[in-house]
Order: C-alpha cells, then structure tokens, then sequence
C-alpha cells in the first residue's frame, strides 16, 4: 500500500473500518475472560505497573489481523507483539488492553487502542479505541469529515473556562518526586476550581471522553504512544487542541500530552504545563 497511487490520495476508510472489526473482536475477548479472571493470574511488569495474559492474548489477536491487513506496517505494540522495523513505511501502535489495573480489578473503563502511524509524515492516518465495558467504539481516518463513536458524529465540549470545566488526568509509574507533587497540586487545584477533576485509569479513554464532550480537557504525562496515538488523533479530527508539554506537536512519542477543546486550552495549559503549579 502506498500512501498515493496514480496521484491518488489513499482511501483510509475501509481500513479504518476493519481496525474497529478487529478492535472489537480483542474486547469480546477481554470481555470474555473477564468474567473468569482470578487476580492471581497476574503478572508485575514494574511497581504498580501489571499485565495479564489478557493483555498478551488480545495482542496477539490484534496483530495477527492487522498483519494480514497491512503487511508491510511494523508494529510498536505494548506487550511487544509483531515485527518491529522503525524504518518501515508504517507503524501499527497498539495497546491490547489500556487500564490493566481497572481490568484486574473489574473496574471500569478499560480499552483497546489501535492506531496506524504514516512513519514518512509522522502522523497517524487511523484511529480506533474501543472502551470495553461500555461496547463503545471511538474512531477516524485521514480525510475523514470528523470523528465519530458507534456511528454518530462526535465533537469536543464548548466550555470555555476552567470554572465550567470536568478535568481528566492520571498518574504514571515511577515518577520523579517533584512531578508527582505538581500533579497533586494541579489535581487539588481542578477539584477546587472545576467540576471536578478525574482519575480514570485509561489515557485512550481519557482521550476519547474529551473528544466527545464528556470531559473538556486531559492532561498527563510519561505515557508511551500506545497510550495517546489513536486517542489523541481521535481529538484532533473531533475539534480538538492536542500539545506535548512544551506546547509543540511531539505528544504521541514525547510522553507528555494536554488535549483540550479550544476555548478552554490556553488557560488549562498555563495551569498544567506552564508556571502556575511548577515553582
């Protein structure tokens, strides 16, 4: 597959059409075994960082489909999963299982991320993410006229300030002291000044959430593209304002991430990344 042929730019739909299929087809799975999971099934990738063999067994039917439907894609996958090649035309990200620790413990959301990255452009051309619980699928393509959530369009919130606002946000493992002290600060602060500020243990959720409405601004920061790819594509193509930490575009690889609707991204910016909290 080209990214043109004959001058003609590709048709990323029915792509992005049979990513949902598959996404759709990892969370059965998840959804399946959740039923029968056990706690002690699971496996401790670092401090409060697990993974299951759900994880590993959703990933293996992800990319053994999306292997078949693009051959030529190498994959940056969580657990590890496919023929890795930086210099292929295409990257495959994926994340079998966002939220492992809500999984484990039967709490929701927890979600299949899957995007298509175009290596030469550096952007993704699809995005899928399918929350589990909620059979909810959150997807785009490049050149579509938007981005959509079981079919119906979707658009980011039109709240226009931090007073209006619900805040999402998490915190990663293994973070340095000080910056888990700006985020308890920023967390305090949002809780005092906003409708709220959220937890919810799923970035690719957290992602999709602002691109619907349902929140109006996610920050977060040492995630892996996995986490952020699809969702923050996703966003994007909803109407959304998405930077990395220092307010430029490296948020799928860079590990830092604010995504919010427009109206409301500079005053969040200026509290989460800027000078407010950090001293």
């Amino acid at each position: 597959m080209e990214q043109t042929k004959n001058n003609i730019p590709v048709d990323w739909e029915p792509i992005c059409t049979r990513v949902r299929e598959i996404a759709r087809e990892a969370g059965d799975y998840i959804a399946a075994e959740r039923k029968r999971f056990t706690a002690d099934r699971v496996e401790v990738k670092g401090v409060h960082n697990f993974v299951s063999y759900v994880d590993k067994g959703a990933e293996r039917i992800i990319v053994e489909a999306l292997g078949a439907l693009v051959p030529e894609a190498a994959f940056v996958a969580e657990e590890g999963s496919g023929r890795v090649d930086a210099e292929a035309p295409y990257q495959w990200i994926v994340d079998p299982l966002d939220g492992t620790t809500n999984f484990v413990h039967g709490l929701p959301p927890y979600a299949v991320s899957i995007a298509l990255w175009d290596t030469r452009a550096a952007e993704a051309v699809v995005g899928v993410v399918y929350e589990v619980t909620l059979q909810e699928s959150f997807y785009t393509w490049k050149g579509a006229s938007g981005a959509f959530c079981n079919g119906e369009p979707i658009h980011v919130s039109e709240v226009a300030g931090v007073d209006d606002a619900l805040v999402l946000t998490g915190l990663a493992y293994g973070l340095d002291a000080k910056v888990v002290e700006h985020f308890e600060r920023s967390f305090a602060y949002f809780n005092r000044n906003s409708h709220g500020a959220r937890r919810l243990g799923s970035a690719a959720t957290d992602l999709v959430y602002v691109a619907c409405g349902r929140a109006d601004a996610f920050y977060h920061i040492n995630l892996s593209p996995w986490d952020v790819a699809a969702g923050a594509f996703i966003v994007r193509q909803a109407g959304g304002v998405v930077t990395d930490f220092a307010g430029g575009t490296d948020y799928t690889f860079g590990r830092s991430v604010v995504a919010t609707n427009p109206l409301v991204r500079d005053e969040i910016f200026r509290l989460v990344a800027g000078t407010e909290f950090i001293k």
